[in-house]
């Protein structure tokens, strides 16, 4: 019983000696590689790194975590970023903060180690939607060049952002983000 009406009949036909050999494709896709060299680029060419390619504004690059206006990590350690993450790219540990730690973490409970494996991320955005306190964002920043793969496991040394060099991210941010972070 056929299912479909798709079916084809296939020849065995005997190959010519020129087919076996090759020569007559192979001369057709040096033709169309010598046409394409002569026609010379499409489009606009950039010379990187010297000239970056501008990227647009909602670029989904390197993780940052943010701080808050006092200077404390926004991260509480509740765990969405990594449920979401669909590549499981991101992993934390949880602490609970002590009393002279007060000035360093907003609230009671904290990430003491937060990893994010940037071999496994695919920059879907998906951990800062997650974010309930907007403490995640990806930056318009291109991820540096490593020699081995343990380089590319980011701990919050790299990803926090630091005091003095605050990372403007409002042109990421939603409206209902902006609501929240004040």
């Amino acid at each position: 019983m056929k299912l479909t009406n798709r079916s084809k009949v296939v020849s065995n036909k005997e190959m010519t000696f020129m087919e076996k050999l090759y020569l007559p494709e192979i001369f057709k896709g040096m033709a169309i590689t010598l046409k394409h060299a002569i026609a010379g680029p499409k489009g606009k060419v950039y010379s990187y790194p010297e000239v970056q390619k501008p990227r647009t504004k909602i670029w989904r690059g390197l993780h940052v975590l943010k701080r808050d206006e006092e200077g404390r990590e926004r991260c509480t350690a509740c765990g969405l970023c990594a449920v979401t993450c669909p590549a499981e790219a991101i992993t934390m540990t949880g602490a609970e903060r002590t009393k002279d730690e007060q000035h360093l973490y907003r609230e009671e409970k904290y990430a003491s180690v937060y990893e994010i494996n940037m071999l496994r991320c695919i920059f879907c955005g998906l951990c800062e939607e997650a974010c309930p306190k907007s403490a995640i964002y990806l930056t318009d920043r291109l991820v540096d060049v490593e020699t081995n793969r343990g380089s590319f496991i980011y701990g919050k040394d790299k990803l926090v952002e630091k005091i003095n060099e605050r990372i403007d991210i409002t042109e990421r941010q939603s409206e209902l983000q902006k609501k929240s972070v004040k």
